[in-house]
């Protein structure tokens, strides 16, 4: 069987996007599975946490509408079984360049048509907002992971999503989940006893904000290397565990 391709996505920034793509790669690799880590976000967060080397020759361009093999572009990581397609700057750019080639929201799908054979798990780092890369990397996804911030007003931020994700993919399931929150806040207390029971596509897993997630900043790891038992190492495995196991999206 072909890759399960998984697009971390988000309307909104600062939600912890690209530590749960992280996080969710490590996990695939841990339990056998041979992973790859696409980042599509110019910020490279997650070529950046992984410690991999950013520059690659010809930048986004030849990789997504060029002619260059996205082979040549991938590198190995530190993580047995995990390897990045690192992002740079370049990618900042390629909205632009989408929108002036032909099958503009097909590209990612045809770039990863070759290595979908390669690798058992395929995770995108999607940049946020309702771009024609985002709509590139959800039409190709079998599963969309949305982390939403701790809020009542999330709720609103989830049916974007929805919305988007119905408009560029429709039938594609999504997984949201809140992440960061932390209870000592009557606020993140609220949003995480009150959201998982307004619609059944927030699952009731909750990440809790905590000093291990920001320590991965520090030690250039996902918590599964140093933090596996902590709360937010068992809610992210629990994640996991059901991206696993989700059905894909029909075609």
């Amino acid at each position: 069987m072909s890759a399960r391709i998984i697009t971390v996505y988000s309307t909104k920034g600062g939600v912890g996007k690209t530590t749960t793509a992280v996080n969710l790669a490590w996990l695939a690799a841990a339990d056998g599975n041979r992973t790859l880590l696409w980042d599509l976000d110019p910020q490279a967060g997650a070529t950046w946490l992984l410690d991999v080397r950013q520059k690659v020759r010809g930048g986004a361009e030849a990789i997504i509408v060029g002619d260059k093999s996205i082979a040549k572009a991938i590198r190995s990581s530190s993580i047995a079984g995990l390897d990045v397609l690192p992002g740079d700057g370049t990618y900042r750019d390629l909205d632009i360049t989408l929108d002036g080639a032909k099958k503009s929201s097909s590209r990612v799908a045809r770039a990863l048509k070759p290595l979908r054979d390669d690798y058992d798990v395929i995770v995108l780092d999607c940049p946020p907002g309702s771009s024609l890369v985002a709509e590139n990397a959800v039409r190709t996804a079998d599963v969309v992971v949305s982390p939403l911030s701790p809020a009542l007003l999330s709720l609103r931020a989830h049916d974007q999503v929805g919305a988007f994700v119905e408009e560029s993919a429709p039938g594609t399931p999504v997984i949201a989940f809140l992440n960061l929150v932390d209870r000592r806040k009557k606020s993140h207390r609220e949003a995480a006893d009150a959201l998982p029971g307004r619609t059944r596509a927030i699952s009731d897993i909750v990440v809790p904000a905590s000093v291990v997630v920001e320590r991965m900043a520090e030690r250039h790891a996902a918590l599964g290397d140093y933090a596996p038992g902590s709360p937010a190492g068992r809610a992210y495995a629990a994640l996991w565990h059901a991206v696993a196991h989700a059905p894909r999206a029909r075609r």
